[in-house]
């Protein structure tokens, strides 16, 4: 049989994005006698596998929409020229045959991010060239008589994309990220010792981890209003640009000395070796992989209804899901998780529910669709 030439499109490689982990997890675990890979790119940081064959297509961009819209058409000549089997777009890019909506719906993203900025800059998103060009790529692509599927990480998307497209709900196929549980592992008593001696935390203290790049996102801001009102520690894992306006919010709230910003880290488990729980109240979130990280670790999990990750917690069994701005229950979701060491029933849970989602179950999905694709044509 001849390998099936599949090509993946992703404008930025970044090691701690999450749409990056997606991929190299996949490809890692996809098989290579059935597959050619190749990735058309703009940039890959890091080292890729030697068996990938790499595509750059890097134009000349003089802002935002110049560098959207330029690489675009670049990695849509690539893909012409190329003449791959399948295509696989991460980016909103008519012409794919599949595309995976790892960021989920722009329009859903706006609405979600009014909830919490002025009426000024409600008008000046909905005037945005930038976010009317997002717009029109997507609503593009989604109508694109080439696109053959679409591929979702939580049910939350899918929902999200029938209420916004007019597309047949089986081309739509939900795939959940996947998970290594054997390399993320909940912390023996010494590594969690030594985890919070590293970040200056007390060995009994009750810790909450944040981890996303984004603050605003992500709900940050959120996450301290809640921990504030309590007796529990937040680590802070990611970057933002407005950082010292969130130190400055704890400050405000009385509990900077009980938040320990960490800055973005390339290995997060030994963060969450020191906490008891995930606080991410983020605003808008398709299936963020810190979620299945942390549940993996054996961490009970706060989230939002509008995280896609929600779908895999049960409140009170694997963790807590209230609206990113109930701040009264997210503070009440912070003080119902247990201790660790008092009681790990929570976080066991947590662990039970993602075991299955590896990536051998991940690539299985994969294959099978371009396998179902492939045999439409």
């Amino acid at each position: 049989m001849n390998k099936i030439r599949l090509a993946i499109v992703r404008q930025k490689y970044r090691p701690d994005g999450g749409a990056e982990r997606f991929i190299s997890r996949a490809l890692e675990a996809l098989d290579s006698e059935q597959l050619d890979l190749n990735i058309i790119t703009r940039s890959w940081q890091g080292t890729p596998n030697p068996a990938w064959h790499l595509h750059i297509c890097n134009p000349v961009k003089f802002g935002r929409i110049s560098r959207e819209r330029g690489f675009a058409r670049a990695a849509r000549a690539c893909w012409e020229r190329e003449q791959f089997d399948l295509v696989q777009s991460h980016e909103r890019i008519a012409g794919c045959d599949i595309f995976r909506a790892g960021d989920g719906v722009h329009r859903v993203w706006l609405e979600q991010r009014s909830r919490i900025v002025s009426p000024w800059q409600r008008l000046s998103a909905t005037l945005s060239p930038y976010h009317r060009y997002v717009l029109q790529a997507e609503a593009e692509m989604f109508n694109a008589p080439s696109l053959k599927a679409v591929i979702c990480n939580s049910e939350m998307v899918k929902r999200d994309i029938l209420r916004h497209f007019t597309l047949d709900a089986g081309n739509i196929h939900v795939i959940h990220n996947a998970i290594d549980s054997k390399r993320f592992q909940p912390a023996t008593p010494s590594l969690r010792h030594a985890a919070r001696q590293q970040l200056r935390l007390p060995q009994d203290a009750h810790v909450m981890i944040y981890v996303g790049s984004g603050f605003e996102r992500k709900g940050l801001k959120a996450a301290i209003e809640a921990v504030a009102q309590t007796d529990r520690y937040l680590i802070v894992v990611g970057q933002d640009k407005q950082l010292s306006r969130y130190q400055q919010l704890a400050n405000q709230l009385n509990c900077l000395d009980r938040l320990r910003f960490a800055g973005v880290q390339q290995d997060v488990q030994p963060f969450y070796h020191a906490a008891d729980a995930l606080l991410l109240p983020t605003l808008y979130d398709p299936f963020p992989n810190v979620v299945l990280e942390a549940m993996a670790c054996g961490l009970a999990v706060i989230t939002s209804t509008g995280c896609g990750g929600a779908e895999f917690i049960r409140n009170g069994e694997e963790g807590f899901v209230c609206d990113a701005l109930d701040i009264r229950a997210l503070k009440e979701a912070v003080l119902a998780v247990p201790a660790l060491s008092v009681d790990n029933r929570m976080g066991a849970a947590a662990r039970r529910r993602v075991e299955p989602y590896g990536p051998e179950r991940l690539a299985a999905a994969l294959t099978s669709l371009y396998q179902h694709v492939l045999s439409q044509r």
